[in-house]
């Protein structure tokens, strides 16, 4: 791959599997001739369960098209919560310990999402029980982090919206858990998504995770295109510039056409005409608007 001439800002964009289908197995793979022709150059794998795929097979399909993994992206249900009980913490670290083994298969720099909890998990809880929450994960994402580490794979931490979880929201909270772990592994993922909704100003988050923004995922304010939207884009690609940040942007959007995707993120109605033109349009706008 050519790069433009230093001092351009240069960054690459990946699609979110979740778009299209849910679980990911190795039939899936059949997507990425579309992906490559569509003009993107990585695709995220969200995994739901280590048996869904052989990741030897996955790696020689997405180097048939020229595409490359950009990120593993966690799949968190009640079953796997590293702030949970015991059981719930063992399927974390189970599912977490496998997905990174895979992504040294895969050549993935990242495994990415909200590691810290099960999703939807969102409950107001007495200050002295979010205490021992918060000191559980910090201790377990140690584990994490060192195990990540001799794989020469990074972590990267997603703060989501209120209504997805009541533990990381904004990247103040995210950055705070990356201190009290204190582990070169561990970096921040941030989403336009949940940044809408969280955030006073997007821009402003990320220049305050700087160099620690691991990946980014770019969506629109419904969580359709990005560019056809309310986000302040233009800020947002200043913000990129200002901290470095020249890794993976990913579309990751969704529509009704996958039931248990758009059950798990409150999707009720056709937000865009299809799948297919959120992710030919996502990626025309951002090429644009970020590179």
């Amino acid at each position: 791959m050519l790069f433009p001439k230093k001092g351009i800002h240069y960054m690459k964009f990946g699609i979110n599997t979740f778009l299209f289908t849910s679980p990911f197995t190795n039939e899936s793979t059949r997507l990425f001739k579309d992906f490559k022709a569509w003009g993107f150059d990585a695709v995220e794998l969200a995994i739901e369960d280590a048996s869904h795929i052989d990741p030897a097979f996955v790696k020689a399909e997405l180097d048939k098209y020229g595409l490359v993994c950009s990120t593993m992206c966690g799949a968190f249900g009640p079953d796997r919560d590293l702030r949970g009980d015991a059981q719930q913490q063992k399927g974390s670290f189970d599912y977490i310990f496998k997905m990174i083994d895979y992504c040294q298969v895969l050549n993935c720099p990242t495994f990415a999402g909200p590691l810290y909890s099960s999703v939807g998990r969102a409950d107001a809880v007495p200050d002295k029980e979010r205490k021992t929450q918060w000191a559980t994960v910090v201790r377990n994402l140690k584990k994490v982090c060192a195990y990540a580490a001799k794989r020469n794979v990074k972590i990267a931490l997603e703060p989501l919206n209120r209504f997805e979880t009541d533990f990381i929201n904004t990247a103040d909270q995210a950055l705070q858990m990356v201190k009290d772990v204190g582990h070169p592994a561990l970096l921040i993922h941030l989403d336009t998504f949940h940044m809408n909704i969280e955030e006073k100003s997007s821009p402003k988050a990320i220049r305050k995770v700087g160099k620690l923004l691991g990946h980014f995922h770019a969506c629109g304010s419904d969580r359709g295109t990005p560019g056809g939207d309310h986000i302040d884009w233009p800020g947002i690609a200043t913000a990129l510039k200002q901290v470095g940040y020249k890794q993976f942007a990913v579309i990751e959007s969704f529509t009704p056409d996958v039931k248990v995707i758009a059950k798990a993120a409150s999707i009720w109605r056709m937000i865009e005409k299809s799948q297919k033109e959120i992710a030919v349009k996502g990626l025309k706008f951002l090429q644009k608007a970020l590179a």
